[in-house]
């Protein structure tokens, strides 16, 4: 206890004790937390009332798992459509590489095709990196290619480690180290996913594991990466939560007991419970630099953080965009929808035709007054998508108005007022089509051909 060194907290100004060390808990059966993930029963989260400070580091980014994770729910992507959205991540994450790396596959020709042509490009940012399974097998592309950073899976909870791998805990680290050594042997950077944190046994095994990384690290002066990886969506960030559920109690660990600095922290989380963007923001108040997201979400079962959603929880935490062009993010929906061949859920966030489309009558009205009372943001502004009304029998006058200002861009004194006599021709027109049996909402190829013959009988030009 006197040995124990008592430094000053540059981040805090406060002078804190350091921590005991954590030796490895090498357990003769598997801890697999039974008493919070009974299989046959919904999950627990606890509580202890433990409460850890935030830390919010002083730069935070977004990492792309998109070509990697993203495809593992979907017809792969081919060389030309992954070149195409490199260059759109490129464009979104800013002069300032808000998005900060873009990981790939590596097994087939088509991956390593795509790797090479994104590196034609000579983008400093997406930083181009790889994922593998811990083997020499698999490292050797890593080395073939020449990238400078590899993911290496090295799963950490003993569901893995004893039912997936058949290892004891000391024969997993043993194993996981020898791989990040041959990494560091040839000058790569190892970014260590630690899958199915959230169900790990974290001071019996996580963050001894990290300890020996860390240990790795001073002897080769090469930056060792932690990815903290939410592989079931168990997470919560809720305070006061019990480990191994516990998002800030886990960021807390790695910082604090592990010693691994924010920049080498990245949180990688998964939606099962409708907690990714929750706990990827939570990971960022907590002391993750890096959180790893897919475009659209798209992942297994679930999916993966939404990159688009983290770029505005940037800009709600920072205050700013930091140089992040958010049209791209509807550039790359209509590319998916059109040129992939991806529906995106009418409703999704920020991206979906409905995001920022109102079906209420006293909604309308009130967007005709003034948008900002039913819309998020200027969203023309930054999605080049002005908020809409969709027409149907429960619009009203004021819908119908709206909807014709805000698609044939009228304003100011060619603004098209709710009593006007051309919105009671089309509000006529809309109550025949419901009184007729209509259960649909009107298309806008239907309402413009309609507003065009109305226009035309009343000479009226827009």
């Amino acid at each position: 206890m006197e040995n124990r060194k008592v430094f000053l907290n540059k981040h805090t100004n406060l002078l804190e004790l350091e921590e005991h060390m954590y030796p490895l808990v090498d357990v003769e059966t598997p801890n697999v937390f039974r008493n919070l993930f009974h299989y046959d029963e919904v999950p627990k989260i606890a509580f202890n009332d433990r409460i850890v400070p935030h830390h919010m580091p002083d730069e935070i980014w977004i990492t792309d798992t998109t070509f990697r994770d993203g495809q593992q729910s979907r017809a792969p992507y081919t060389t030309e459509q992954i070149v195409t959205i490199f260059d759109y991540l490129h464009k979104l994450g800013g002069p300032n590489g808000k998005i900060r790396q873009s990981e790939f596959f590596l097994y087939s020709k088509k991956d390593r095709d795509a790797v090479y042509k994104c590196m034609e490009k000579g983008y400093e940012f997406p930083e181009i990196t790889s994922w593998i399974r811990a083997n020499k097998k698999d490292f050797q592309l890593v080395k073939d290619i020449g990238l400078k950073e590899t993911g290496v899976l090295v799963s950490c909870s003993d569901y893995h480690i004893f039912y997936k791998l058949k290892m004891t805990r000391r024969e997993a680290m043993e194993h996981y180290l020898s791989v990040i050594r041959e990494c560091l042997e040839t000058g790569v950077r190892p970014r260590c996913h630690l899958e199915d944190i959230t169900r790990s046994d974290i001071y019996g095994f996580v963050i001894p594991f990290c300890l020996e990384l860390m240990k790795l690290m001073e002897e080769y002066q090469i930056p060792v990466k932690i990815r903290a990886c939410d592989t079931m969506g168990y997470g919560v960030n809720y305070p006061g939560a019990v480990i191994p559920r516990s998002v800030p109690g886990i960021i807390y660990g790695l910082r604090t007991h592990a010693g691994v600095p924010s920049e080498l922290i990245e949180f990688h989380g998964h939606n099962d419970f409708y907690k990714a963007v929750n706990n990827s923001t939570t990971a960022w108040l907590y002391g993750a630099s890096g959180v790893n997201c897919s475009l659209f979400g798209i992942g297994e079962r679930t999916g993966n953080t939404p990159l688009e959603a983290m770029v505005f929880e940037y800009a709600q935490l920072r205050g700013n965009l930091d140089g992040m062009d958010t049209r791209v993010i509807t550039e790359l929906a209509e590319y998916y929808e059109k040129e992939i061949g991806y529906e995106i859920p009418a409703s999704t966030p920020f991206v979906g035709k409905n995001f920022n489309v109102t079906r209420a009558g006293i909604h309308a009205d009130g967007m005709l007054k003034n948008e900002e009372i039913y819309n998020i943001f200027d969203t023309d502004k930054f999605l080049n998508r002005p908020a809409l009304v969709s027409v149907s029998n429960t619009s009203g006058i004021a819908g119908i108005a709206y909807w014709i200002n805000a698609y044939y861009k009228l304003t100011g004194d060619r603004a098209v007022d709710k009593n006007s006599e051309l919105v009671r021709e089309v509000k006529l027109w809309v109550d025949k089509e419901y009184e007729e049996g209509r259960v649909t909402v009107l298309t806008d190829e239907e309402l413009v051909a309609k507003i065009d013959s109305i226009c035309g009988e009343l000479h009226i030009t827009l």
